[in-house]
């Protein structure tokens, strides 16, 4: 594995180079083309993973329907708070787009912690941040469809957004149905929203993702 990658994340930039030279060695790399499976919910997490390159989303299975609730991007862990604990993973992790997936294991982690105290800070305050984010998805999925879609969109706008002169653009190419499973509402009812927000202008679709002209306009959608 090249040390490139592993600049990549955040988590490890304060590596000298023969740290970092150490730790890929040791590293499973990921390759994954779009739908690819990291990991599976239930099973138990034996190593930290962390996003190099791509997108991924933790899909929740329910009685009902599937649910995302998480998408990672590039330069952050996936799984990390299972991986911590060393319980199953409360979630499947599935590649959105092509995507590079560094797995370190337990020992060598854990190693470089007691090494580099700033790491396990960063672990901790990554891990508090999942679970805060956790408990905002759970109560935003209390309220009607169309808040639940725009929240899903202003969410992704702030982890992957990009600004420019046409608005906020989202540059990934999510099907209707992963924008359902955002949302926790069926496939049906999305398309019928995006068409509609479509039309109005509000969501437009492109081939690489979605741009919003007016953020504001959507966030008056949150109710």
């Amino acid at each position: 594995m090249t040390h490139a990658l592993l600049e990549r994340i955040v988590l490890f930039r304060c590596l000298n180079p023969a740290e970092a030279r150490a730790l890929s060695e040791v590293c499973r790399l990921q390759v994954c083309e779009r739908g690819d499976t990291v990991f599976v919910e239930g099973t138990r997490a034996k190593e930290m993973s962390f996003v190099a390159l791509g997108t991924v989303k933790i899909v929740k299975a329910t009685p009902t329907r599937d649910v995302i609730l998480r998408i990672v991007g590039a330069g952050s862990p996936v799984g990390i708070v299972a991986a911590w604990e060393g319980r199953p993973y409360p979630g499947t992790a599935v590649a959105v787009e092509p995507s590079t997936i560094v797995h370190v294991p337990e020992r060598e982690l854990f190693a470089l912690t007691d090494r580099h105290p700033e790491i396990l800070r960063q672990l901790l305050k990554m891990m508090m941040n999942r679970q805060v984010q956790l408990g905002q998805r759970v109560s935003e999925m209390t309220g009607s469809v169309e808040t639940r879609v725009a929240q899903a969109l202003l969410d992704l706008v702030a982890s992957a957004g990009k600004t420019g002169a046409l608005g906020a653009s989202i540059p990934l190419a999510l099907t209707r149905q992963e924008i359902a499973d955002l949302a926790g509402t069926t496939v049906e009812t999305a398309i019928r929203i995006m068409s509609r927000w479509g039309k109005e202008g509000l969501v437009l679709t492109e081939g690489d993702g979605f741009v919003i002209p007016n953020v504001e306009r959507l966030r008056a959608h949150l109710g």
